[in-house]
């Protein structure tokens, strides 16, 4: 299978225009991405732009930070989920996370779970704040919440997607969720590096040089 089929092309900046996602969107048609990792404003243009495609459109919820009330992220949420959404990146309230609030990270990610309507939630952890520990009790909260996916990191914040923190997060959840690596993919042989670590999918804004180092590496 093609590395193209993990990615979800991603333009989350602050500055992203309307023509920057519909490229966006167009890059995903012409490479075969599995999705398209948009802000929630930008959700329902997302779904127009791929309307007769497979590629899946993801919104962010409570992005980047993750530190908004838990009713915000579940009104996002559902608003994202009326414009289109299939899935949901939602950001952990990492505070509490250092904190070791469990129940309340668990009542976050829940309320949000409950609010996608069946959609697939993907948390993301921001892994360069937590230390290991952290990140295993963060991994069994969400699969207790009925999220579907862990991810590593926002790429807005303190480093990336690593191979130790994959590997970390597969056996954490065991088999009861899928793993999302993102922050810091540039190339095929990190992004090779971490779906052989246990990444399901891989967010990067870089899925194209991705996509052309992989058919390098074929010849």
């Amino acid at each position: 299978m093609s590395i193209a089929a993990c990615i979800e092309h991603t333009n989350l900046k602050p500055e992203a225009t309307p023509g920057d996602i519909r490229q966006l969107c167009q890059e995903a048609r012409t490479y075969g991405f599995a999705a398209v990792c948009v802000n929630s404003s930008y959700v329902e243009l997302a779904k127009q732009e791929l309307a007769g495609t497979s590629c899946l459109v993801t919104s962010v919820v409570g992005f980047p930070l993750g530190a908004m009330a838990s009713k915000a992220k579940a009104m996002e949420t559902a608003e994202a989920v009326a414009s289109g959404a299939d899935e949901i990146d939602m950001v952990l309230a990492i505070g509490r996370a250092k904190a070791a609030d469990w129940e309340y990270v668990y009542q976050d990610i829940r309320l949000v779970v409950l609010s996608a309507a069946s959609r697939p939630v993907k948390v993301i952890l921001e892994t360069g704040l937590l230390t290991d520990e952290e990140k295993v009790k963060a991994c069994q909260a969400a699969v207790e919440a009925g999220a579907a996916y862990v991810k590593t990191s926002t790429g807005f914040g303190h480093g990336g997607a690593t191979v130790h923190d994959v590997a970390l997060m597969k056996r954490a959840v065991d088999g009861s969720a899928k793993i999302k690596a993102s922050g810091g993919i540039h190339d095929y042989a990190s992004a090779r590096q971490l779906v052989e670590a246990g990444a399901d999918r891989l967010g990067a804004s870089a899925g194209i040089a991705i996509v052309q180092g992989e058919l390098h590496d074929g010849e």
